[in-house]
This record gives C-alpha cells, sequence and structure tokens, in this order.
C-alpha cells in the first residue's frame, strides 16, 4: 500500500471512530431523557417496569381526588375509563386540573402498583379561557 493511500486510510478510520462514539453518546443522553407515554390499561396489564420513569395519560376518574389538609399531597386515579391507576402528587396542580378533566402525569411506578408523580400536566382544547 501506498504512503499517502495508508494515510488516507487511517483519516477515514479516525472520522469514523469519531462519528461512531459522538453517534452512541447522543444515543445515550437521550435514552436517559425519553419518558415512554403509556395508557392506565397498558400500566394496569403490567406493561410497565416498577421504577421506570414514564407519562400516562388519561381522565381524572369523577369523585376520586383526596387532598391533605395539611400538605400539597392529593391522590387521585387516571382512568381510560377501562382500567384506573392510582395517582400520588405532592406539588402544586395545574389550574385547569379538576375531576373528568384530560390529564398527563411523569413519574414512576412504585412496586405497591402506585404511580408516584412528579409532575402533572391538564390537558385542555382551543375553549379553556
Amino acid at each position: 500500500m501506498r504512503p499517502h493511500r495508508r494515510k488516507r486510510l487511517g483519516i477515514i478510520l479516525f472520522i469514523a471512530t469519531g462519528l461512531s462514539v459522538a453517534i452512541g453518546l447522543t444515543l445515550y443522553a437521550l435514552s436517559q431523557n425519553i419518558d415512554l407515554f403509556y395508557t392506565p390499561t397498558q400500566v394496569a396489564q403490567g406493561e410497565v417496569a416498577a421504577g421506570q420513569r414514564i407519562r400516562i395519560g388519561g381522565m381524572v376518574r369523577e369523585g376520586s381526588v383526596v387532598s391533605a389538609d395539611d400538605s400539597l399531597a392529593v391522590e387521585f386515579v387516571a382512568t381510560d375509563y377501562v382500567h384506573d391507576v392510582p395517582i400520588f402528587h405532592e406539588g402544586i396542580l395545574p389550574d385547569l386540573f379538576r375531576e373528568g378533566q384530560g390529564i398527563v402525569v411523569e413519574g414512576s411506578l412504585d412496586t405497591a402498583g402506585v404511580f408516584q408523580a412528579s409532575r402533572v400536566l391538564a390537558k385542555h382544547d382551543e375553549n379553556y379561557m
């Protein structure tokens, strides 16, 4: 092999290795920040492992909201009208949060089957005001 071909091959291999490492690190970083979206039925059927960070979308079951008197803790049930998932959240709820309202909650499922929400988002249509 001629010296200039060997040098060119070395440069190409170096660039390919660098790109592979950059792509691998990018995919690893993105996988740490991805929250998968599930319905209450999928959660009830066991498609979610305990501790896995996910989002659950559904409706707040009528009559299920229980607020603590001495803290910001609130418990409610998210439903897709087929299955229910109990949700626990400690923090401020959005202004549009109410029973019968569409929600998305972020967090993880504990070993007891209760979803520990770190964030609650209220869904609304274009006529929310």
